[in-house]
């Protein structure tokens, strides 16, 4: 299949490099407003070069990835619908949930697959997770835990536009919470706070926060985030039950030191970087796209999911701003469109 890229950042040129090594796709043509972004993309490999999002979609493409920045999702996203093509795009949808439920309902029942860019979902601990609580394994859930930790702030232009750390980084613990368990949120408290780089709190944001989140079986789910992770970059997650415990991410590489005496694990070089920890979850994502270009399976993240961890991280937003606890049916009133 040929699959068309529409931006060639770090992300978008990463995504380049993984569709070129799956034998499902014979060409890529890539589109970059920066066409030296593009030109390097199609050297390296092989890929034919358009001069615009219109002139891709014009070249025959069988699918399109999207990652462009978050401003030009919406437009992108429905430039493909309606050119038929089926679309990939990375999180999030658009930068605020008004323009995401205005992108689904102008996307809607097009009949086009659309997959929003959550790759957690692709990883193999989270998905042997996900089977063991469907599975029954655990027995009934109490408690779930999940941690990102980044193992340094990003830029300071970057925090500016990324709508705050619940939007931009806490998402992905609430949609993997959600995928995992089967279960909705029903309450958030959130709660924040500012010992690192100044720039965060003069944005408005915090670089360190905690979340609870009440599940709608009684679940507690606890959620931690930072932007600073000195030992390298942290994501896990333990599922409790009253059957047994697991863990994901548990493994040598875990930037944790023990001080324990006698114990050497973890004993790998830790992750550093969420394309090292994530690197086959990203391949087995974009596989999973070409076999829904394929027409051989629905999209494994549609809009709808996208929607609902983002209403989840406006829960979280409001209850740190507003200290109390906050519903997701709060902030998104009376709109029912991503349930």
């Amino acid at each position: 299949m040929r699959i068309g890229i529409l931006g060639l950042g770090r992300i978008g040129a990463f995504h380049a490099e993984t569709l070129s090594g799956l034998g499902a796709v014979e060409s890529l043509v890539v589109a970059d407003p920066f066409a030296d972004a593009a030109k390097a993309a199609a050297e390296r490999f092989g890929a034919e070069v358009a001069d615009s999002p219109e002139a891709l979609l014009a070249a025959g493409v069988d699918g399109l990835v999207i990652a462009a920045a978050t401003d030009a999702h919406p437009a992108l996203i429905r430039a493909g619908v309606a050119a038929g093509v089926p679309v990939f795009c990375e999180k999030p949808v658009a930068r605020t949930m008004t323009e995401g439920v205005e992108v689904l309902r102008a996307v809607r029942g097009h009949g086009v697959p659309i997959q929003i860019g959550y790759n957690r979902r692709f990883d193999a601990g989270f998905a042997a997770a996900r089977a063991a609580v469907r599975a029954g394994e655990l027995g009934e859930l109490h408690t779930v835990r999940c941690t990102t930790l980044d193992p340094a702030p990003p830029p300071a232009a970057y925090v500016a536009a990324s709508g705050g750390i619940f939007r931009d980084c806490s998402v992905h613990d609430f949609d993997i919470i959600r995928w995992v368990t089967g279960r909705e949120v029903t309450e958030v408290y959130a709660v924040g706070g500012n010992r690192g780089a100044g720039y965060i709190k003069a944005a408005g944001d915090a670089d360190t926060t905690g979340a609870v989140l009440t599940l709608d079986d009684g679940t507690i789910a606890v959620v931690s985030n930072s932007r600073h992770n000195k030992r390298g970059y942290d994501v896990r997650m333990e599922l409790h039950g009253f059957g047994d415990s697991i863990a994901v991410g548990l493994d040598d590489r875990l930037p944790l030191r023990s001080v324990e005496p006698g114990v050497s694990f973890p004993a790998g070089t830790p992750h550093d970087f969420f394309m090292d920890r994530f690197s086959e979850a990203y391949r087995a994502e974009l596989t999973a796209f070409t076999e829904v270009v394929a027409g051989a399976r629905p999209s494994p993240c549609t809009i709808e999911d996208a929607l609902e961890a983002g209403w989840i991280a406006e829960a979280c937003t409001l209850s740190l701003r507003e200290h109390r606890p906050v519903t997701p049916a709060e902030v998104r009133g009376g709109d029912t469109t991503g349930a």
